[in-house]
């Protein structure tokens, strides 16, 4: 299973994939990395690791829908057959979401559809979760839609929200867990475990 990455800034989900296929433990193949952010530690990390790396943006391309074009153009021609968000900070255009259309994932840092929706990413959704006196969060992996935070979700890991947590504190907690089930989701999915529709046979 070739993977194609989106993301946005650091791409810690994105090494822990990386280190489980390399550990053997999710038998995936890291095929390309896609960053709108020319200074994202996630293009820094997949030259590192030698696996092709574009920054594809904005500032690069004319229009929203020409750079929709390049991201679809760009996972197509390195044979992608699952996408993977790793903190990408955009909407994908409607290009990229009808060729990859079922076969698209994100992790989100809380329990969906809780504390979900436009607006709810990172530090926000932490606050939120705590606002709300919740007694537990942790990360979901769920498909993609055309909607934020609202396509079906394929696996949720459970963390206790403590009396004395920040933001900080329960962030740092979840991203643990980001890490695991995100590889262990793919790992289930190469395995027939979990079935994505729009998987490419």
């Amino acid at each position: 299973m070739k993977l194609g990455f989106l993301a946005s800034h650091n791409g810690s989900n994105m090494q822990a994939i990386i280190d489980a296929c390399k550990a053997g433990t999710l038998d995936a193949e890291p095929a390309v990395v896609i960053s709108n952010n020319s200074m994202s530690g996630a293009l820094e990390r997949a030259r590192k690791e030698s696996i092709p790396c574009y920054h594809i943006s904005g500032a690069k391309y004319g229009t929203p829908e020409e750079e929709d074009q390049a991201i679809l153009d760009t996972l197509r021609r390195h044979e992608v057959d699952v996408v993977v968000l790793a903190g990408y900070m955009k909407k994908l255009g409607a290009k990229t979401l009808a060729g990859f259309a079922g076969a698209i994932l994100n992790i989100h840092p809380a329990l969906l559809p809780k504390f979900g929706g436009a607006g709810m990413y990172g530090r926000r959704v932490h606050e939120a979760v705590l606002a709300a006196a919740e007694k537990e969060s942790g990360p979901t992996v769920h498909v993609v839609d055309a909607q934020y935070d609202s396509g079906p979700i394929l696996a949720q890991r459970r963390v206790p929200v403590l009396p004395d947590d920040t933001p900080d504190t329960l962030a740092a907690r979840v991203l643990e867990q980001e890490h695991v089930i995100f590889a262990e989701t793919l790992q289930k999915i190469v395995k027939g475990e979990i079935s994505l529709p729009g998987r490419r046979a």
